[in-house]
Order: structure tokens, then sequence, then C-alpha cells
């Protein structure tokens, strides 16, 4: 299985959050299942870390980049593609970053692992 990790999902597996179902977490756990990380969450983290309304133990950078490899996860850049795609998306959803992800998983061929229901209404494949 292929699957993109919404930024909420890559926050509560690394803080062992208990808001995270136990699907996710076997997902997740699964080695031979490939897991991205979008570039698009590495901002939104940056910002809100940055804003005050995030707090990490540590620098966003080292923080997000130590997880990231102890978990195995892939780093998903973010394309022209990708941006350009937003533009076709129905606008249920007003959120940059989730409206990225979601053309991202649209384009890559990635189920979304998401709990946001706002999400859920677009069509791609998303498992919570």
């Amino acid at each position: 299985m292929r699957a993109l990790l919404d930024t909420h999902t890559f926050l509560w597996w690394n803080m062992n959050d208990p808001q995270l179902s136990t699907m996710v977490k076997e997902i997740i756990s699964d080695g031979s299942n490939e897991i991205y990380l979008s570039a698009a969450s590495v901002w939104e983290i940056a910002i809100k870390v940055g804003k005050g309304r995030l707090l990490l133990p540590e620098e966003p950078g080292p923080y997000i980049a130590s997880r990231m490899k102890s978990n195995h996860f892939s780093a998903l850049p973010i394309q022209i593609s990708h941006t350009v795609k937003v533009y076709n998306l129905p606008h249920y959803h007003e959120d940059p970053f989730d409206r990225l992800l979601i053309a991202q998983s649209q384009m890559e061929k990635l189920i979304l692992l998401t709990i946001n229901p706002e999400i859920r209404k677009y069509q791609i494949e998303t498992i919570w």
C-alpha cells in the first residue's frame, strides 16, 4: 500500500496520540507499506511552530527529519503539477495545505490517512 500522511497523522503518530486509529497505526507499522510525508505538511508544521500554535520538543527541521528517518517515511516533494491540480478541485474545503494534499493524493495515487471529514468529500481514497 502507498499512503500519504495528513499533517495531524504524522504528528499524532510521533506523539503516540490516542486519537490515532488502530487501522492507521497498523498501516504505518507495516514495513511493506510505502508511507509518504508531503513537503506541504512540513511547511504547515513550520508555520504553526513559528506562530506558536504548535509545540515540538525541538526545532521543526531536526524533529521532522529524525522522525522521517526512524519511521522510514519518504518525502513527497511539491511539484508544479500538484499546485495546478488544486485549481480543478471543488471548493468543499478551503484549507490550502489540505487541498494540496488532496491534489497530491489524486495525482500520485496515494491513500490519504486522515481523520478530516472535509477531505473525505473529495474523490480520493482515505483511511481512518
